[in-house]
This record gives C-alpha cells, structure tokens and sequence, in this order.
C-alpha cells in the first residue's frame, strides 16, 4: 500500500454512486517514484466530493492500465487541512467562503495565527477579533468550515470501523449529517437503509463500537436476518415460534431464549415482523403474499366479452395446427378471462398455446404487428425462457427484472406501482421459477385490469427464492386453470417425454422403458463415473459447447458439480497455449464454458445464462465472455459473479432447454435426489438425454416424494380474500 499527497485538479468522470476518475498534482509519494513529484496523474477510486482548493492524502496503489497508462488506484482518502500561511489564505479566500476576499483571509491568518482553521472551529467568536469581519461573515466561515469537515471526517470515521471507501460513501449517501449518530447509535440500523451491506458484514464489524454478542441492537436484526436466510435458503414465508428462536439461537451463539422472545415482540410492535396466530413473517414476506391475493381477487372478478370461435378457427389455419379442447379452452379463456393459468408436461404444447394467444389477441382486436408489442409483453424469469419465447412467437421477449428496470445498485424496480408499465396483457413463462417477491413486484408494475396468463409446469422444481407462487395459485382452486394433458404426435414418440411422465408418476421400470437413439441410462458407479462420461463429452467441441449440458444435483465432493467441471475444463479445453487467470481455487481459460451467477441487467446478462470465455487479460486483470445478448467484460471486483458452466446444477438449469443433456445420478447423491429433481432435470433434454450412475439411485430418487413443503399462505390469503369479496 502506497501513499500521495497533492491537489486535485480535475473530475474526468463521476458516477452517481461516486466512482471517480479525475487528475492529481502529487507533491509527496512514500515510494521511489520519484518521477510522478509535481506531475499530474490520472486516479480512480470512490469519493462523496473532491475541491480543487483541498490537499488530500490518497491511499492505493499504482496500476499499469493497458489502454489509459499509469492510475493511482484510491481505497482510503483524507482531506488534510491546509498549514502553511499561503495556502490557508488560498483556502479562506476560495469559493467555498462566499463573500470572504484574499485581504480580509490575510487579515485572519494575520491576527489567528497558522493554527487559525484549528482556534474557529473550537471558538468561531475569535474571528471578531479580526478587523473588519462582520457577526454575519463569521457565521459563514464557520457554518462552511464545519460543514466542510463534515462528510470527510464522516467517512474517515465509517472507514476506521471497517468499512471500505465504497461501502462507506454508500452509508453516507444514505444518513448524510446524522450518519454518525446513527451507525454509533445502531450500526445495524445499516442493513435495512444501505442495498448491499449484509448483517453479516455489520456484524463481523460489531466490536468496534463495542457491541456484545448478546446486544438487544444484534439480537433484533439477527432475528430478521435468519427469517430472511430461512426464507431465500428453504423457501418458506413464515417461522414458528419456537424454530425461529432456535434458529436464531445456533446463527448467534446467544442462548437466553426469553431474551430472543422478547425481542421477536418489539419487532412485532414497531411492525418489522407481523404475528398471525402461530405464524411469524417478516412484513415483506406477508404483504407480498397479502397484495397478491387482493390484485388476483380483483381480476378474476373483471368480465371480459367472449371471443368468437370463428377467431380461433382463424389462428389454426394460419399456424397449421388442430387445437385438441384443452387447448382450445386455454387460447380462449386467455382474452375471455383477466387472470388465467395454463399448466402441463413437456410435449403438451405450452409454447405454441403462447404463440396462438398472441395471434389470437391480434385478430380480436385488429392489431398491427406494431400494436401488438405495444400491447403485449412476453416474460420469463430468466433470459434463455425469455429467448425461447422469442424465438416461438417471433416477438420480443424479457426477463421480469428487465421488463421492470430493475436496479442493481439500490435493488429497486423503476416500473413500481407509482410507475406502472403501459401494457394490456402480460403472458409469463416458467411460473414455477417465480418467488413472492418478484411476483409481487410484477403485479404492482403493471395497470391493475392488465390482463395475465401464468404458463408453467406445476411439476417441476418450485422457485429458489420464497414461496410457491404457481403451486399456490393452482391448489387454491379458484381460478382458471387450464390442464394441457394430450401429447403432441412428436411427444408422444419421444422416449426422453414417456421417461418424464414414468418419473413424474413413480412408475419407473427400466425392464419395460423403450430405449432408443434419443435416450441411454448406462450404468456405472462413482468410482468410474468419469471413465463413461469421457467418451460422450470427446463427442463435442468447442463450436458445440451449447448443443450439450452436464446436470447434477450438488457441488461438492468428487463427481460433484465442482469437481466434473475441472474434468470437462480439462477434456475439451486443457490447458495448453491458452491464457490463464487464477480466481480462488479455479483457473479460467480462454475458451472455457461460463456461467453466470446473478443478475446483471445493465449488461443484458442474467443468472444461468450461460457463455463463452473470450478473451483473458492479465493487465490489467479482466474477463471477456460471450453471451448470445453480447459481450461482457469482468474485473477482479465482479470475478465471483461467474463460474464454470460445463456442468450446471439442476436449479440453475430451470427455464432452459438443451439439445442434449447428461445426468449423472449417483448414492452420494442421496440428499439431493427426490423426484421433482430428477423430472426437472429430464425434462430440460430435447433431442437426447443420457442417465449415468447407480439405477438404484435412480430409482430411489423417483420413488422420493417427500419433497419438503415450503410454509406458505397464499393459497389461504387468495381463498379468503375471494370469498370476502362475494
């Protein structure tokens, strides 16, 4: 770590969370460059404000950039206050004392002395002594200077605690003057005000304001730390009382249950969390739940004209195709009915009843292809559903993050319920994948008689995050939903989709099952798992990465997701004359298959997507990865944000499809295998699906259908807020 002390001179860009480029005259350096004393350099860092009349000291390092040259790199800064006679008159003649010239702030060091920034701010009346200086100017210089010292020493003392500069500036955005009081009054007052900064975070932080492990401060915000752990990690929205303090016993190492209890009360009094009866949510969880019953109740109660079979006959004219009466019904009710669900296996023909809603609803209401996009939005949770969609209804498609404009930064959609989103139907693919809160947020965005069809598989895996959106919706049993049952012709010569329904229904017999050229179950153990999987993964190239994807249930141990992917890393792309990059315990090679781990909007790139490693720069440090919405580039800071994508979990694979899949199910998988997993899984191949490992895993796993039911009340929310409404 080095050090510079200068001027700043110049802001070439500034972001507006306070990512700074700018210049800097360095007039000291604790190093033996020698070369950059009195030169201008150019810098990078994060700050709340920089002034050209200041002399700051920058803490960092120098950084060779291949295309912008030598930059000091900032991670701490301070302002340091002026001590010399010229430049402390230089300061008080600056535009930051409005009104005060160079003679009268001549005056003042003058008759102050050099210690005279020091004597005002702990006596401000000692500038009456100066003559000349008005009560009203001395107001001025003090307000100023206070004011001034302010946000620097704000931010110094938020980065003594332990907080980086970013993280520090985030927190003075958010509280501004009364920053101080609050972090020493509760710092973990944080958590619910700063987008980003953990419970874990302020608590690996809590005795530098000396706050014990069993702080009634900690107690209260680990309380709603372990209902939110429990609801993204588990799913479920509410917590019983005894679990939720045993959980929040084991997460805190506090064992005083009656003190935990009586924290989960105040909580309830200041509405943090809501009680009813035995259940407790945190308020988030239980008004997403509450909104959404309400805003589906008025929908399903709004009556729409019926639609003239003569359009339907129309839409299977011009699509080729003979609707069975399902399907029928399914089209129809979609523009009949403000709310519908429309649910089935692979190979009932979810996505063409998608493309004939959208021809449907174009020939009702006489619309250009133009006017239809206007009216209508095609989602789904993630960005391979939504190109899927595209590409069946030849229109454009989102995901729901980038339909609402969502905002990384502060974790906010712009399109909200005070901004709604000009559409008259909204068409969601993938229902399964979508948690409470994003449902929730969905609902608010858009108008409230704004038509919405849910299309999902209630069969397969439920949403990662909380809840069970389309299980609930369907079980409530007071909407239409729609069941598509009949097999497309193609379906039903399909070995890969008689296996899924033989999953789906425990009625797996591999004596009986017709293997054929788009399905192989070989069997192997762990110990050779990777002898037969090698001559299926040499089949493939690099230019076929896409046309084929490795499934498996957990990323530990050998054979586990982890372990697999430095196997195929090294099969298909080993490590020859292509450039390396280190991360952890992984090495990234040009050429790699890649994975993206979370939402990254700004750059057209979503969690699960999958891409091609490009291009490996080692100066700087940086990541260029292909995806089919563009190219990405990564720098070490967003280096986690990605991973290996030749084998993928299961869950990961939700909402996408692949030519070819290979599943490896093997005993130590034990934990993971039960059968929605393992349907999910299947139903992802379409042209050829390959099982690998233990038959009697396979088995077990199929006949597991102890899948934990998640606590949640939508359903009972939905019925009772249907049958208020009568």
């Amino acid at each position: 770590m080095s050090y510079i002390k200068g001027n700043f001179r110049k802001t070439i860009f500034k972001s507006d969370k306070g990512y700074t480029v700018g210049l800097f005259k360095v007039r000291e350096i604790d190093n033996e460059i020698e070369e950059f004393i009195n030169k201008t350099i150019t810098f990078t860092g994060y700050f709340y404000e920089l002034n050209e009349n200041d002399y700051y000291l920058f803490n960092g390092e120098f950084k060779d950039h291949e295309r912008y040259g030598m930059q000091f790199v900032v991670s701490s800064y301070e302002v340091i206050k002026p001590t010399s006679k010229d430049a402390i008159i230089e300061f008080l003649s600056s535009d930051l004392f409005k009104g005060i010239g160079e003679k009268k702030a001549e005056k003042i060091v003058t008759v102050l002395g050099e210690d005279c920034l020091s004597t005002i701010e702990n006596n401000p009346s000692c500038l009456l002594l100066v003559p000349t200086v008005t009560e009203k100017q001395k107001n001025i210089i003090y307000d100023n200077l206070i004011k001034y010292q302010s946000s620097y020493s704000t931010i110094l003392f938020l980065t003594e605690i332990g907080f980086n500069t970013k993280e520090s500036l985030e927190i003075y955005y958010a509280f501004k003057d009364k920053t101080k009081d609050i972090v020493t009054d509760n710092i973990y007052n944080i958590i619910d005000n700063v987008n980003g900064i953990s419970f874990k975070k302020i608590d690996a932080l809590k005795s530098n304001l000396n706050v014990s492990i069993d702080d009634d401060r900690r107690i209260k915000a680990g309380i709603k730390y372990v209902m939110a752990e429990v609801a993204n990690n588990v799913g479920d929205v509410y917590l019983f009382k005894d679990e939720l303090i045993n959980y929040t016993m084991r997460a805190l190492d506090v064992k005083d249950y009656e003190k935990i209890e009586n924290s989960i009360i105040d909580l309830i009094s200041i509405q943090d969390i809501v009680q009813l009866g035995e259940k407790y949510y945190l308020k988030s969880y239980y008004m997403a739940e509450k909104n959404i019953s309400k805003r589906l109740c008025n929908l399903s109660k709004i009556i729409l004209p019926k639609v003239d079979l003569k359009y339907v006959d129309q839409v299977e004219k011009d699509l080729e195709i003979t609707f069975n009466s399902d399907q029928i019904r399914a089209v129809k009710s979609s523009l009949e009915e403000a709310f519908v669900i429309i649910t089935g296996g692979p190979g009932t023909g979810k996505t063409t009843i998608i493309k004939a809603i959208t021809e449907l609803y174009m020939s009702v209401y006489n619309l250009t292809y133009q006017d239809l996009v206007k009216d209508v939005a095609l989602l789904a949770p993630t960005g391979r559903a939504s190109k899927r969609m595209s590409e069946t209804t030849h229109m454009p498609a989102a995901t729901i993050h980038r339909f609402l404009k969502w905002d990384k930064e502060t974790d906010t959609f712009a399109i909200n319920e005070e901004n709604k989103a000009e559409v008259k139907m909204i068409i969601i693919d993938e229902t399964s994948m979508i948690d409470v809160n994003l449902f929730n947020s969905l609902l608010a965005g858009i108008p409230y008689d704004c038509k919405v069809v849910l299309v999902g598989d209630y069969d397969q895996l439920p949403s990662v995050g909380p809840g069970q959106v389309l299980k609930d919706l369907i079980e409530c049993d007071m909407f239409s939903v729609i069941k598509l049952k009949e097999l497309y012709r193609q379906a039903k010569d399909s070995n890969i989709i008689k296996l899924a329904y033989d999953i789906n229904n425990q009625t797996f017999d591999l004596g009986s099952l017709s293997l054929g050229d788009d399905l192989e179950i070989i069997e192997c153990s762990s110990n050779n798992l990777k002898e037969y999987l090698k001559p299926i993964i040499s089949q493939y190239n690099k230019s076929d990465y896409f046309k084929f994807q490795v499934l498996a249930p957990i990323y530990a141990y050998e054979s586990g997701i982890d372990d697999l992917n430095i196997f195929i890393q090294n099969l298909l792309n080993p490590s020859t004359d292509h450039k390396e990059i280190m991360y952890g315990e992984k090495t990234y090679r040009e050429g790699d298959k890649i994975l993206q781990l979370v939402n990254m909007p700004d750059e057209n790139v979503f969690n699960g997507d999958l891409g091609y490693l490009d291009v490996i720069s080692t100066k700087p440090k940086e990541m260029y990865v292909n995806y089919d919405s563009g190219r990405v580039k990564y720098t070490p800071s967003i280096f986690q944000n990605i991973t290996h994508g030749f084998v993928i979990s299961i869950h990961k694979a939700q909402g996408s499809e692949f030519d070819t899949v290979i599943i490896p199910v093997l005993n130590k998988y034990s934990r993971m295998l039960y059968k929605k997993l393992i349907y999910t899984a299947v139903t992802r191949a379409k042209k050829k699906l390959y099982i690998l490992g233990e038959i009697g895993a396979l088995q077990k796993a199929i006949l597991n259908d102890s899948y934990k039911e998640r606590k949640t009340t939508l359903k009972t929310f939905i019925i009772d807020s249907i049958n208020n409404f009568k």
